[in-house]
């Protein structure tokens, strides 16, 4: 028996598909239902990898944890991870299979795609009661439309009705919703069941007279009409977009337990990959996580991080330009804290040799780590765990890049206390694990370390759980959904698909 299914679609990019896709996973997890989230491709630079071994989106790994599922490759088949304007990198069920540019992609390969993404969703509603999928961009793509596989490509493949997401804040939701419908199809028109308005502040009785109007217009209801709340992003991505300034999530986080707080500065790489790495800094009480461009915003930090990038030579050179480099080198000689993620621990390093990734062979790194970088072919994908500062450390790796160490400390080892990654000279470390400072204790012990050398009277809140903190933050996306939206309509066209009979509305899909 095949299990319910609905797609989730926006007006535009950034809409709130996301985050009403895994506010609905778990108001239906609560409800008991086995539900699993899709999205059949995505284009980010935020990516994590399943026990398995498969690089997904980070969104849908979250919206798995909004399920209470593992996640695997099945929910996310298709990843593109953009290396530029001009190409991506192709990840197919998990695994690297070349870059293309998006011309070569939307030109033949997207199309042929389909049936592997179908054969996953399919997969998926087998095991599951629903699968609730998640759009990319808008729908009415109309330029894109014959090669689309995961917006109404994907809807009309597989029988699933349409919910279209319109973020209010934006303004003009009302003519993106009608202008988005009247752009299909009548095929597609026929799956758009109705529309859920995102982040609306004020009184919802003022907006009542235009959701009528908005039905005779076009024979659809509106689900529901979710208010503005703070802190409720989840670890997305679309494209190149990277908010700079408002990457953190904005959480209500307490006071600070010392005297002092921690400034921690970010280096805005170029393709700045992970960047969700600074989130469980961000969510301890007294640190303070902002995004840097120019080399005067380290003067005051207490701790400089170089986040991971899918252009770790273009990086190098972007940190030389802005003269960050030299600020950082003039940093690491003064036993200031640094820390470098992955590609930022890359270019710490003597040398890194590039013949895969921009194909610039031997290039100078900053050389304040005695780390030597080649890159290879394969992908290193995995989920490793060990030990630094004493504390047990979690992480999970995506890269290209093979590290060499010749010297400085270990930084991240075994039980048995051998090296497994990274190395630390001074009060500079670098690691090519993700996530590792969402394991509690080893952040609280790496921030003591921190505060010690910035002679900060900082002290780490003794019981910030990053996990149970995420776990707040799904509860408070279902609550959402169960307290604004209508969910008895919600199942009944994830049980049942689109009703029947809904209008064409003209002018549709050019011919």
């Amino acid at each position: 028996m095949t299990g319910g299914g609905l797609l989730v679609a926006g007006t535009t990019s950034d809409a709130g598909k996301s985050v009403v896709t895994a506010g609905i996973c778990r108001w239906l997890v609560r409800q008991g239902v086995k539900v699993a989230p899709f999205k059949a491709q995505n284009m980010s630079l935020n990516s994590f990898v399943t026990r398995e071994g498969a690089e997904i989106g980070r969104a849908q790994a979250m919206q798995a944890q909004a399920c209470r599922v593992e996640p695997t490759a099945l929910m996310n088949p298709v990843l593109l991870k953009p290396g530029g304007e001009q190409s991506s990198q192709v990840v197919l069920l998990g695994k690297p299979v070349g870059e293309l540019s998006a011309r070569g992609y939307h030109g033949g390969r997207q199309q042929k795609l389909l049936g592997t993404v179908l054969d996953c969703l399919a997969e998926l509603r087998g095991t599951y009661d629903a699968v609730i999928c998640e759009g990319a961009g808008s729908p009415a793509e109309i330029n894109l439309r014959r090669t689309d596989i995961v917006n109404m490509g994907i809807a009309r493949n597989a029988g699933l009705p349409v919910l279209v997401v319109g973020d209010i804040d934006r303004g003009g939701v009302f003519a993106s919703f009608f202008g988005t419908v009247a752009l299909l199809s009548p095929e597609d028109q026929a799956l758009v069941a109705g529309f859920l308005v995102n982040k609306f502040r004020g009184d919802v009785s003022l907006l009542e007279p235009g959701l009528d109007m908005l039905h005779g217009l076009t024979g659809r209801h509106t689900y529901g009409v979710l208010p503005f709340r703070h802190g409720l992003g989840i670890d997305e991505e679309d494209g190149l977009r990277v908010s700079l300034r408002g990457t953190v999530r904005e959480s209500n986080v307490a006071p600070p337990v010392g005297e002092d707080v921690l400034r921690v500065a970010v280096c805005a790489v170029p393709l700045m990959s992970n960047f969700t790495d600074v989130d469980a800094l961000a969510a301890e009480p007294g640190v303070v996580v902002r995004f840097v461009d120019r080399p005067e915003e380290l003067a005051d930090a207490d701790l400089v991080i170089v986040p991971g990038t899918r252009g770790t030579v273009r990086a190098l050179e972007w940190l030389r330009e802005r003269g960050l480099a030299e600020a950082l080198v003039r940093r690491a000689a003064e036993r200031r804290p640094i820390l470098g993620i992955c590609g930022g621990f890359q270019v710490l390093g003597e040398h890194i040799e590039d013949d895969v990734e921009s194909r610039r062979g031997q290039v100078e790194g900053l050389g304040v780590l005695p780390v030597r970088v080649r890159f290879a072919r394969e992908k290193t994908l995995t989920r490793p765990v060990g030990e630094a500062l004493g504390e047990r450390v979690d992480g999970y790796e995506i890269h290209h890049g093979v590290a060499e160490v010749t010297g400085g400390e270990a930084f991240i080892s075994d039980d048995q206390g051998h090296s497994l990654d990274g190395c630390r000279v001074g009060q500079t470390w670098g690691t090519h694990w993700h996530g590792s400072l969402e394991s509690d204790g080893f952040r609280r012990a790496f921030l003591r370390e921190v505060a010690a050398a910035a002679g900060r009277r900082f002290v780490p809140a003794p019981d910030t759980s990053f996990a149970a903190l995420r776990e707040e933050q799904l509860d408070r996306l279902g609550d959402l959904i169960e307290q604004h939206a209508d969910t008895d309509a919600l199942w009944r066209l994830i049980e049942s698909g689109a009703p029947q009979g809904l209008p064409f509305i003209p002018p549709g899909a050019p011919a």
